[in-house]
């Protein structure tokens, strides 16, 4: 049985960026990969809000395409634009990220086992099982091991989850590339669908929802036909998987283990996306647990969950209730709201305090200028007027 400072579950961007800050530290660091290859298959629309370089880095090399806002549609195409004077997003190839930031972990100094699945980990005594090939022991265990984490089910009931799907599409005619667009539809609330170009030739379509993989489908080809960028289209990959439904109730740390990324529900429950949220734990993780090792105090592991919650709860808190509204809107309800919108001048509001990792900065400019209370009912106004008392 071979020892460690630190034995991270799962080689995705999360547990690969915490085992390069360890490394990076001077510890031994051991990051247990069940499959033979690091970042495939592809499970991400792979579009990253500006501020992802403030928490990890990111070499203009991955970088397929800059984009500037986004195009909101209704059910019935009424269009919110959102316009930005500088990049708002990045388009990325996220499986060359992904081993990217797996490389410079292993240039740092972590070791990178492939092909070794995790059956079992003592959460107490730091041991992690792995299939046919014994045991390793380590002083903390970080279980970064996606949605479906043999981690977290260990401390946690299973993780509920929505299903995405995702077309890679070749167009015939060229793309405008500057702006993203995104479809609401209340048959797949709280998901949206998205269409994100890489190229002129080259965009993702896809969506999230709590459907079947096959209802998916149906809705997304639904959506291919009904866009006229994508006449005598040609669909050229499919991709599907999972992202967690976000769990304020999640329990992320247990003895000498605790919960990073997807596995943790470390996701904003808007939009599903994880990696900033995840990046920023990391750090907040790689400090807590650099010291707990140095002092031999694993009771300075607790320190961990009152950060995360302490930085993030109020914003995931409010993007719930976001969430929880739109969930409860019919095709009518969000036409209206839609169109209340832009005769409120919300566009220029979104454009202003957008921001696609943290909403509530435009959720409170819109209460306190009045413009939600003028376009939702008073009982939904209500609930989101009480997040700031």
């Amino acid at each position: 049985m071979k020892d460690y400072d630190v034995a991270v579950v799962g080689a995705g961007p999360v547990g690969s960026t915490y085992a390069r800050y360890m490394a990076e530290k001077g510890f031994s660091v051991a990051i247990l990969e069940k499959k033979k290859k690091v970042g495939v298959p592809l499970q991400c629309a792979g579009l990253l809000g500006k501020r992802i370089k403030k928490v990890n880095k990111l070499p203009s090399e991955f970088i397929m395409n800059k984009v500037y806002g986004a195009d909101i549609h209704s059910p019935s195409d009424i269009v919110l634009k959102v316009d930005k004077k500088e990049p708002e997003a990045y388009v990325i190839d996220r499986v060359a990220y992904d081993e990217y930031l797996s490389e410079i972990a292993l240039e740092s100094g972590a070791e990178l086992l492939l092909n070794h699945r995790v059956e079992d980990v003592d959460l107490q005594k730091g041991e992690v099982h792995v299939k046919n090939r014994g045991k390793i022991s380590a002083k903390v265990i970080v279980g970064a091991d996606g949605h479906d984490s043999l981690v977290s089910r260990l401390l946690n009931p299973p993780s509920e989850t929505y299903g995405a799907a995702q077309y890679l599409v070749k167009v015939v005619n060229t793309l405008e590339i500057d702006y993203v667009k995104l479809r609401v539809d209340s048959r797949i609330s709280p998901g949206f669908l998205w269409f994100i170009p890489i190229s002129t030739s080259l965009v993702r379509v896809g969506l999230f929802s709590k459907l079947t993989y096959p209802e998916l489908n149906v809705h997304l080809q639904h959506y291919l036909k009904r866009l006229p960028e994508l006449k005598n289209s040609s669909v050229e990959k499919k991709y599907q998987g999972h992202i967690p439904v976000h769990d304020p109730k999640k329990q992320i740390i247990s003895g000498r283990t605790l919960l990073l990324g997807d596995a943790a529900s470390q996701v904003k429950p808007t939009t599903g996306g994880g990696l900033r949220l995840g990046f920023i734990c990391a750090q907040m993780a790689f400090e807590v647990t650099s010291k707990a090792i140095e002092t031999d105090n694993m009771d300075i592991l607790l320190d961990y969950p009152n950060l995360y919650h302490k930085k993030f709860g109020r914003e995931l808190k409010t993007q719930l209730q976001v969430q929880k509204i739109f969930q409860s809107l019919n095709d009518a309800d969000l036409d209206l709201m839609f169109q209340k919108l832009k005769e409120e001048g919300a566009e220029d509001l979104i454009s202003e305090y957008g921001d696609m990792d943290t909403q509530s900065p435009l959720v409170k400019e819109m209460l306190k200028m009045g413009v939600l209370f003028s376009v939702l009912p008073k009982i939904l106004s209500r609930r989101i007027s009480s997040l700031w008392k």
